[in-house]
């Protein structure tokens, strides 16, 4: 049974959640702010947060980027008040996976819970399916119709991280952390360039697109779906 910790300032809201998550049969932990939430990640295996934005001590940008930089990789739902783009875009530079603005339809919540859950998954195992195209992260190779093709590391890893989250932003920088590392002296033109080398290497797959997101980064879109 996967874990969930719920981290909501408001009570209603809170048992709201853990209620709907519990019928959906999902175990439940809930904290009231940002604080509670680091003290129940440091006491139980939690597979997913869902937390609010706007709450007193630590808000949930502070308790994304908390975790993030404590090498936590699970999913990450926020959930706000804000709905304007820089709002949006604060929670995923902050390492956000999803985001959803109150009033939240509860059985909404509930499939995007799914959603993440399915791709971490996927990061777990290793191996990545879109359509006919296979990723298999353990020896840098994409099988096209069953067909084998040997990347370079970081060309591998960069489609790979874009290609787990599907219509998810990833700026440059945040590419470049990743892959190059934070202390790389290349800078963000080289993910362009390997960007590139990815398009010219799959132009003719049926299965997925590289797209570029002006002023953002880029984003893996599934095609034939």
């Amino acid at each position: 049974m996967f874990t969930i910790l719920v981290v909501e300032d408001d009570d209603n809201l809170r048992k709201l959640f853990c209620t709907v998550l519990n019928k959906n049969g999902y175990q439940t932990i809930d904290a009231k702010d940002g604080y509670e939430a680091l003290d129940c990640m440091d006491k139980n295996y939690v597979d997913l947060l869902i937390s609010d934005v706007m709450m007193p001590n630590m808000d949930g940008y502070e308790l994304t980027r908390e975790l993030r930089a404590a090498h936590y990789e699970i999913p990450i739902l926020l959930i706000t008040v804000k709905e304007s783009f820089q709002d949006k875009q604060k929670g995923f530079l902050s390492g956000t996976d999803d985001y959803m603005v109150k009033p939240i339809d509860v059985n909404e919540m509930v499939l995007r819970v799914e959603a993440l859950l399915r791709r971490a998954q996927i990061i777990t195992e290793r191996k990545l399916t879109i359509g006919s195209t296979i990723l298999e992260y353990d020896t840098l190779t994409v099988y096209q119709n069953k067909l084998p093709i040997l990347l370079p590391q970081k060309e591998f890893y960069l489609l790979y991280k874009l290609a787990s989250y599907p219509n998810k932003i990833f700026t440059r920088q945040s590419i470049m952390d990743e892959i190059w590392g934070m202390d790389s002296e290349s800078d963000e033109r080289t993910v362009d360039v390997h960007v590139n080398r990815l398009r010219d290497r799959f132009k003719e797959n049926q299965d997925f697109d590289i797209i570029t997101v002006r002023g953002l980064g880029y984003k893996v879109v599934k095609k034939n779906v």
